[in-house]
This record gives C-alpha cells, sequence and structure tokens, in this order.
C-alpha cells in the first residue's frame, strides 16, 4: 500500500501546537530579560534605600518567602510540637505537619522593597495627607540616635484607628521598613495581598489553638533573632472608649523570651504616641461599649465603610469637604532590654513560667507609660477636655478658652507633649471647636456652647485620649 505523502491536521491541533511553540519563545528569549529588568530595578531601590536608612533591611526581611516557610515549618521546637500534637490526638504526623504548613503560609509575610518604599510608601503619603494635617510632634533624636544598628528595633504604639498602620509607616519609612502584626480583619481580598507585600504578618488574636500559637510564636522570635524592625500595638485591639488600654503580653513575649542579655544583638523598644482630631471608627467603637448593641458582621463594616466613602466624596465635589484636622505622631526615648534586664538584674531565658510572666507584666506596663507619656495632645481632645469641665456643659466661647488654657498649664506642668498648631494656643482652641461644631458634637445658641446630649460619649471618648496625662491633683473631665 503506498504511502501518502501528506499528513492532515486539525486546525484545532496546528493551533495549539502554534500556542506552545510561542510560549517556549516566550519562556527562552523574553522573561529571562524581563526578569533581569524587575531584578535590577529592585537591586536599585535597595542600593538608593540602604543609603538613607538609619535602620538598614534585614537580611530575614528579604529572604525568599518559601524558604523562610520551610525554615518555620522544620523548626526543631515546631517538629517537637507537631509530633507530640499527633501523638496527642492519635492523627497522623503527616496530618499535623499539613497543618503547621497552613499556619506558616498564613503567618510568614511576602516583603517586597519595590513595592514598601515606591507603592507602598506613595499610598501611605497620599491617603495620610489627604484626610490629615500630618505632624511629627516630638521626637528624642538623641536617644534615637544612640541606638545601635544591630540591635533589633521595635515600635510600641497605641492603637486608635486602623490608620496608625498607614500614618507610622509613612513617618518611619525615611528610616526604615516596619513588619506588622496584624489581625484577622486585613484578610480579605486584595488587602491580604498587599498586606503581606508590605512585610506584615497575620495573627489570629484569640486563637487557643497551642500548635497555631508555637508557630506564631517561632516565628516572632525568627524575626526578632534575625533583626526585623518591628511595630506592635500591646494592647491588642483599638480603644473602644478612648483611653490607654491595658497591654496583652503575647508578642512581647514571643519576642524576649530567648533573648541573651550578653548576647550580640539587643532589642531596642521605642514608643510611640499618636492621636487624631477625628479618628475614623469613632462611632463604631463608642457604640461597640454599649452592652445592648448588636453584634455586626463584616458585611455591615463594608457597607459603613462605603457610606462614608460616597459621603466624603460627595462633600468633596460640593466644595464642602474638610480634612479630619490634624494627625500627631511623637517618637519616645528608647528602651534597651539590654540594660532592663541588667538593671533587674534578670534572664528571662531561665526564669520559671510564672515568674517570666511577672517580668513580662512590669516590661509592658513601664513600656506603656512610656507610649502614654508620649500620646500627642490635640486640639480636639484639649477643647473636649475644657467642654466637660463646665458644669451643665454650658460656656461662651471665652469661658471654654480661658479653661482651655488652664488645661494646657496643666498638662504642660506634668510634661505632656502638646501640639500648638502655629503656636498660636488661641488658634488651637478656635481649631478644636470648630471641628468639634461642624460634626454637630457641640452645639451653639445665642452665643454659649454645650455638648450636642446624644453626643456625650463620643465628646468623653475624645478627652479620653489625654486623660492619663494629668497629674493626680488635676482636674481630669468626669467619666
Amino acid at each position: 500500500m503506498p504511502v501518502s505523502a501528506h499528513v492532515t491536521l486539525p486546525v484545532w491541533v496546528v493551533a495549539v501546537l502554534a500556542l506552545l511553540a510561542a510560549l517556549a519563545a516566550v519562556d527562552r528569549l523574553l522573561l529571562p530579560g524581563v526578569r533581569w529588568f524587575l531584578r535590577r530595578r529592585v537591586n536599585i531601590v535597595l542600593d538608593e534605600i540602604g543609603k538613607r536608612l538609619h535602620l538598614e533591611i534585614r537580611p530575614f526581611t528579604l529572604t525568599k518567602r518559601q524558604v523562610l516557610i520551610d525554615r518555620l515549618m522544620y523548626d526543631p521546637k515546631v517538629l517537637e510540637a507537631a509530633g507530640a500534637h499527633a501523638i496527642e490526638r492519635g492523627i497522623p504526623r503527616d496530618v499535623v505537619m499539613a497543618e503547621v504548613e497552613r499556619y506558616a503560609r498564613e503567618i510568614v509575610p511576602a516583603f517586597n522593597a519595590y513595592a514598601y518604599f515606591r507603592m507602598g510608601y506613595w499610598l501611605a503619603r497620599r491617603a495620610a495627607k489627604l484626610l490629615y494635617r500630618v505632624r511629627v510632634g516630638f521626637a528624642d533624636e538623641e536617644g534615637l540616635s544612640r541606638v545601635d544598628p544591630k540591635s533589633t528595633v521595635v515600635f510600641v504604639m497605641n492603637h486608635r484607628s486602623n490608620m496608625d498602620y498607614v500614618l507610622v509607616a509613612y513617618l518611619a519609612a525615611t528610616r526604615t521598613a516596619l513588619s506588622y502584626a496584624v489581625g484577622e480583619w486585613a484578610r480579605i481580598w486584595p488587602l491580604q495581598t498587599l498586606v503581606r507585600t508590605m512585610g506584615a504578618y497575620f495573627i489570629r488574636r484569640n486563637s487557643k489553638d497551642p500548635l497555631y500559637r508555637l508557630v506564631l510564636e517561632r516565628y516572632v522570635a525568627m524575626a526578632t533573632e534575625g533583626g526585623v524592625v518591628q511595630a506592635i500595638y500591646p494592647e491588642g485591639g483599638l480603644t473602644k472608649d478612648g483611653a490607654l488600654r491595658t497591654p496583652r503580653l503575647g508578642l512581647l513575649d514571643y519576642m524576649t523570651r530567648a533573648f541573651d542579655p550578653k548576647g550580640e544583638r539587643d532589642i531596642v523598644f521605642i514608643p510611640v504616641g499618636i492621636n487624631y482630631d477625628r479618628t475614623l471608627e469613632d462611632r463604631s467603637q463608642v457604640l461597640a461599649l454599649e452592652a445592648e448593641a448588636p453584634r455586626r458582621g463584616a458585611g455591615f463594616a463594608a457597607a459603613t465603610f462605603l457610606k462614608f466613602l460616597l459621603r466624603n466624596l460627595l462633600l468633596m465635589l460640593q466644595g464642602r469637604w474638610y480634612r479630619f484636622g490634624y494627625a500627631c505622631v511623637n517618637f519616645g526615648s528608647p528602651l534597651s532590654m539590654r540594660a532592663y534586664s541588667r538593671e533587674r538584674g534578670i534572664d528571662l531565658r531561665t526564669l520559671p513560667r510564672e515568674e517570666r510572666f511577672v517580668e513580662m507584666e512590669n516590661l509592658a506596663a513601664s513600656l506603656m507609660r512610656s507610649v502614654g507619656q508620649v500620646v500627642p495632645v490635640l486640639p480636639v481632645s484639649l477643647v473636649a477636655t475644657a467642654l466637660l469641665r463646665f458644669p451643665g456643659g454650658c460656656c461662651s466661647e471665652l469661658e471654654l478658652k480661658a479653661e482651655s488654657l488652664r488645661v494646657i498649664g496643666e498638662l504642660s506642668a506634668a510634661g505632656a507633649h502638646i501640639y500648638i498648631p502655629r503656636a498660636d494656643q488661641d488658634y488651637a482652641v478656635t481649631v478644636g471647636l470648630r471641628m468639634l461644631t461642624l460634626r454637630k458634637l457641640v452645639a451653639e445658641k445665642d452665643g454659649l456652647y454645650s455638648p450636642v446630649p446624644e453626643e456625650l460619649p463620643l465628646l468623653r471618648y475624645y478627652a479620653n485620649s489625654i486623660r492619663h496625662l494629668f497629674p493626680a491633683t488635676g482636674r481630669e473631665p468626669p467619666e
């Protein structure tokens, strides 16, 4: 039988072969060039950043994510805990290790220096300056300049708003890249990817799973040992009444449990105080204090945010929108863990669990006192405090300004950091009063100002932000 000289192929086969050939050509010829270009851009950025940063980006931060995941999964303490967990639950070790891998992938960030310092910094700067008049009120530059560059630096902050992440990252970007611990609220697309790219890691704040907590502990310990610059909120969540909350010990304990006071790398805590003339979440936080308040889900939060966004966009289009006043950040004096351990004569590695937690409570309390001392006094918190001092809450503008000046005097005597716009105390009171009247928290009638009764909880929220700064003999606003 003669063999045909022609082979007929279906059109779809020809198309598939052509596509595969094109993909092979792209992989061999184009993609290497693209990868080279991207690596070159990243290296340029890293070189530029390295020249201007006070605190360099550590190799741990730049390590590939998969390498960090593997290192965490096969950490000796994690493997030991996984084995014990498998025996205790009577389940195969492979199943437990799959669970460990899931935890590790959930926790470990995917830091991208180019994205952080180019896209992230730009977005943070634009968002912060769009919403607020951003100020650094005070910084202990002398103390900050003495921090050993080899140290692991941890910024310890009060937590008033989710805007804190954006604000501090923007202000600290000239010094370093920050790694945050972020709660589960941010685990939604596309925010989740963005958060990881910025070097943050997710935590389940209320998880009771001992295996998960060990994996988290080992990651935090590895990052601390690697010198990663971190930022934490010891309060564990947003303040609901405006006052500072009792600190939680988890992350602090993870960071310091294996600390060697005589080791090469110190841990240096830098207290950071944050305050706003208007907190974006103020109403939702105050509402959460009400016992009868219904539990709101993610859908309600998304709808509320969308409503807030649309309302403010409409005001912008109408030319009636104003920024939300001042946002101020203060940087206090660093606390060296090495010096702290030496002064107290302790080595946390050698202490029994109960004694270690006592020392952790003392450390956390000391850090929160330092944070509290540098919380800025802003116009709104100043005027809210003064207004709540009047019996019946009714006063003239002149009386309010006189009382505000007395508040400034008391706080100044106590060593508080008061941000006075334009260095003009009268103007500061005017700005604070205008903010409160525009938001209809304060009403004006016949030249007299008084709190709107249903808005009293919100006024107390802002007064509470500086309540801790008053000396014991001071006239704090009533609860």
